[in-house]
């Protein structure tokens, strides 16, 4: 099973990216997506960016990821 996850663009040198998100960083392709800019947050698959978010919507899927490595440190 593959997880997407939701990073912010940092840099862009052409169709890469710099990305980031709590705790992580990564380059990814921004084939998929329309005019990426510096401080998109995006869906990030398999090293792609396939969709942009809102920063609403990053927020949100932050506290989900810290609520899950929370549960997942208790076990």
């Amino acid at each position: 099973m593959c997880l997407a996850t939701v990073m912010r663009i940092d840099k862009l040198n052409g169709n890469t990216a710099e990305c980031s998100a709590p705790g992580i960083s990564a380059k990814v392709r921004t084939d998929f997506i329309e005019n990426p800019e510096p401080g998109d947050y995006v869906m990030i698959h398999a090293g792609f960016a396939i969709d942009k978010v809102t920063e609403k919507d990053a927020e949100e899927n932050a506290l989900l990821m810290e609520e899950m490595r929370n549960v997942l440190r208790q076990q």
